[in-house]
């Protein structure tokens, strides 16, 4: 069996320790170098004792030198290092920037929402997003561009959540796409291991939840918008989508619970809600990390911790004549680097269950 050597940036932060877990465990991927900054010199050990087997490596420094002469590289860091490191890295490499760099298809987002360089639209990593139909009238996902692909973005979690929920409903145009809004729950390493009052103090976080990003600010906007341009389309509709997004900080390590709603339109009204949880699940046959889950279940962050799945669920408001769509993944794996190494093995025509898991941890 040949084994692919893997290089993490960002070894010690929590997307690039996420990677680690996932890789420690994969049969076709051996990690042989970990970078980082103010962790240099130090054993893995000291900051992931939880995967004892890679405990040994010593993280070196970000720098291309060190990353190049491995298999595949992935970039877990802050937006703009990727970016201005990606170019001075092999071409021969497979590398999957677990940042916002390369998600972008649109500068004038870019600029909007991050500043500073705008870097090229890498092929995207998320397999399932819908993209478009055949002659046929068959769903063309995402995962077909993977293919051989050499450099992948990976999406952000509230971004990953939000498409899952929705993506459905554009594809099969049940919705007024200018008035959908979505309000997430999110646990605290959703918003990065940097020592802030807000995120990492017990006393400030437990017992508290705080919104955040709010007043369509939040940087992961325009890539939502961008993913369910891509299922409008795929449903024969080029459509002005408007998203009003609101994420809030709850006390759990882990987990996105998203919550998403548009208006219904008279197509809609006229079908029954297993009419319209079998959107659902024609949407997401075949694909196997995305459970629609039975009638009247409802997802909980719980029952995804720790896997790759995504837990989803349709319910219609006749009354307030609304679509309620729902979906709860594990934000570091689902959400970042279990979609990121599924792509992989995509990509590198590994099997593309390998080293990933349906099952969560609950309770």
């Amino acid at each position: 069996m040949t084994q692919f050597s893997v290089a993490v940036a960002g070894a010690t932060g929590y997307a690039g320790g996420e990677a680690l877990r996932i890789l420690a465990a994969h049969p076709d991927f051996t990690v042989t170098c970990v970078t980082g900054h103010s962790s240099i010199g130090d054993r893995l050990a000291k900051h992931m004792p939880h995967i004892p087997q890679l405990g040994d490596l010593i993280v070196e420094d970000t720098t291309p030198e060190v990353l190049n002469g491995h298999d595949v590289i992935i970039l877990a860091l802050p937006h703009g290092a990727s970016g201005a490191l990606a170019s001075q890295l092999d071409p021969d490499a497979v590398v999957v920037d677990l940042g916002a760099d390369h998600r972008l298809e649109q500068q004038q987002a870019w600029d909007e929402y991050y500043g500073g360089r705008f870097y090229q639209h890498w092929t995207y990593g998320m397999p399932e997003l819908i993209v478009g139909k055949d002659a046929e009238g068959a769903y063309v996902r995402q995962r077909e561009s993977l293919v051989g692909a050499k450099r992948i973005a990976g999406p952000g979690c509230n971004v990953t959540a939000v498409t899952l929920a929705m993506q459905p409903a554009l594809v099969a145009g049940l919705v007024d796409a200018q008035e959908i809004v979505a309000n997430l729950v999110v646990g605290y390493s959703g918003a990065g291991k940097s020592l802030k009052r807000t995120n990492l103090l017990a006393a400030e976080a437990l017992g508290s939840a705080t919104p955040y990003g709010v007043g369509g600010t939040h940087r992961h906007i325009p890539e939502i918008l961008q993913n369910l341009g891509h299922a409008s389309h795929a449903g024969g509709k080029d459509e002005n989508i408007l998203l009003s997004f609101t994420p809030i900080l709850a006390p759990m390590s882990r987990g996105i619970l998203a919550s998403v709603s548009a208006p219904l339109n008279d197509k809609a009204m006229d079908m029954d809600e297993d009419g319209i949880r079998e959107i659902w699940k024609q949407a997401y046959a075949g694909q196997d990390f995305i459970q629609v889950l039975p009638s009247g279940v409802l997802p909980a962050t719980a029952n995804v911790i720790g896997s790759n799945a995504a837990h989803l669920q349709v319910a219609i408001d006749r009354k307030a004549r609304r679509l309620l769509a729902f979906a709860a993944i594990d934000n570091l794996n689902r959400g970042t680097a279990g979609q990121a190494v599924q792509s992989l093995n995509i990509a590198m025509n590994i099997p593309e269950m390998n080293g990933l898991t349906m099952i969560g941890v609950a309770p």
